[in-house]
């Protein structure tokens, strides 16, 4: 078991208020200046200013602590103890709360062209916009042309009408990927429509917004949507704030790993404001605009299944096995006990061998399948009909690729309060009631999840390395016809 670390709310601040830039240098770590931030060069997506980090691709961020337990995979004391400075007695720069910022440019729309003939080329020839859709937001001037480089610009107004935010595209057929956002920008006031009804669409860029209403016109205006510009949710959080009337979110991003999480992580935000009724829908293909390209016979980009997600099912497809054919287990809590003593070393090994891992995806399977005879054990006591399938479904669908971060480490020590939780439990005097009952029913089912986690990360950590070792592979052979062709070519040969 872990030993309990206790850190003042004094040290936690200093940990968090840790200069992270200094800190990743002081790792080797390289860093590109980007306006008042920093780009982290192994993390293109992270951006840094002080002691706060963003990453843009998952739409998360938080202060030092956070950042080392996400990149380094460290528990909660082992972050706040490295960024204390540790055994070495390294003390990181602490980041200057008080210092001035760069004074924020001013919000300025662009300068409007005379007209918008590309603008309407672009959306119409090559994003299949539906004409009447497009000229509604071109009439509220939500949508125009800019002069200067003839982007095509999305406006985002606030409550009163005012102009906020501008999120400027590329028409241009060699410049279609450029995108970004107007300097001074405010996040909260994206592009968006407001309806009467109580039905908020969410999406990830403006694009998606304008094919999912060309692809559902029929009544549109009556619904509100919202494009994040990305995945973080503040947009989201101000529509809402501002519109009561709206009670039910469809949340309507890519259907891609950093879409499939966002959709899990915004979940838990409305949750956390009090809306109960969350909607999803997922495009066919990698989002709207995709699909609507297909319904025009372009061949679309495809969705993106999120890897852990595959990995999830198919893990819980063999406990589900496992379950049905093992017919009895007199004591599984003891089974279950004797099988995590072995993982949990293996778990905490810094250096593994294949041989070992594949030892330790046996043992997490073996340890997930007796917390499940265990669990079903309790709700027999409590004469609550229930089979494994409706188990494995339970833990299928209770696995969040967002909650899952960390490595291996930080896994096993989840798995550790685990069991703890449920040996103190068990070892509790009196008759447990019903509450009890079902707190170790959730024990149980808690520690099946962190061992899917735990095989999950080892089973993409794996395929990752054989990726690696292919590429370097093929890399070599690479550098080896090159030389080769070399040779021939020199004069004389």
């Amino acid at each position: 078991m872990a030993e309990y670390v206790h850190f003042t709310d004094e040290q936690k601040q200093r940990a968090n208020s840790v200069d992270i830039v200094d800190f990743l240098r002081r790792q080797g770590e390289q860093l590109i200046r980007s306006g008042r931030e920093w780009r982290w060069k192994r993390h293109d997506s992270v951006t840094i200013r002080g002691n706060r980090w963003f990453r843009h691709s998952a739409g998360q961020g938080g202060l030092a602590i956070d950042f080392v337990q996400e990149f380094y995979g460290l528990s909660f004391p082992d972050a706040v103890t490295l960024l204390l400075g540790g055994e070495q007695g390294t003390a990181f720069k602490q980041s200057d709360k008080k210092a001035p910022e760069a004074e924020q440019k001013k919000f300025v729309l662009p300068e409007a062209a005379d007209n918008m003939r590309r603008v309407y080329a672009y959306l119409l020839k090559q994003r299949y916009i539906d004409r009447d859709v497009l000229t509604h937001f071109v009439r509220e001037k939500k949508i125009y042309e800019d002069k200067e480089y003839h982007n095509v610009v999305f406006v985002g107004c606030d409550e009163n009408g005012t102009a906020r935010h501008a999120h400027k595209r590329g028409t241009y057929s060699n410049a279609a990927g450029y995108r970004g956002n107007v300097e001074g920008s405010d996040p909260k006031y994206s592009f968006n429509y407001i309806g009467t009804s109580s039905i908020l669409y969410v999406f990830e860029a403006p694009i998606d917004m304008l094919s999912f209403i060309t692809l559902h016109k029929n009544g549109w205006q009556q619904h509100s949507y919202v494009a994040l510009d990305g995945v973080a949710e503040h947009a989201l959080v101000q529509v809402l704030s501002k519109n009561i009337h709206i009670k039910n979110v469809v949340l309507c991003l890519d259907n891609d790993p950093a879409g499939i999480e966002a959709s899990g992580r915004l979940t838990d935000i409305l949750h956390e404001k009090g809306y109960a009724c969350i909607a999803y829908l997922q495009p066919a293909c990698k989002d709207w605009n995709e699909d609507l390209k297909a319904q025009h016979g372009i061949t679309p980009v495809p969705a993106k299944p999120h890897p852990k997600l595959a990995a999830c099912k198919e893990l819980c497809g063999e406990i589900r096995y496992l379950c049905s054919t093992i017919k009895s287990v007199k004591n599984p809590h003891e089974m279950l006990m004797e099988l995590y003593e072995k993982a949990v070393p293996l778990m905490l090994s810094s250096r593994s061998t294949d041989g070992q891992k594949a030892v330790l995806m046996e043992q997490l399977l073996s340890v997930a399948v007796y917390a499940l005879f265990a669990v079903m054990a309790q709700y027999r006591q409590l004469e609550k009909p229930m089979n494994f399938k409706q188990l494995t479904d339970e833990l299928c669908h209770s696995y969040h690729p967002h909650q899952d971060r960390g490595k291996l480490k930080t896994k096993a020590e989840d798995i550790q309060q685990d069991v703890n939780a449920i040996n103190d439990q068990l070892n509790t005097s009196g008759i447990r009631t019903l509450e009890d009952k079902q707190k170790l029913i959730a024990s149980y089912m808690g520690l099946a999840l962190n061992c899917v986690k735990a095989q999950i990360f080892i089973c993409l950590e794996s395929q990752e390395q054989k990726i690696e070792t292919l590429q370097k592979q093929n890399e070599g052979r690479d550098d080896y016809m090159q030389a080769v062709c070399e040779e021939f070519m020199q004069p004389g040969i």
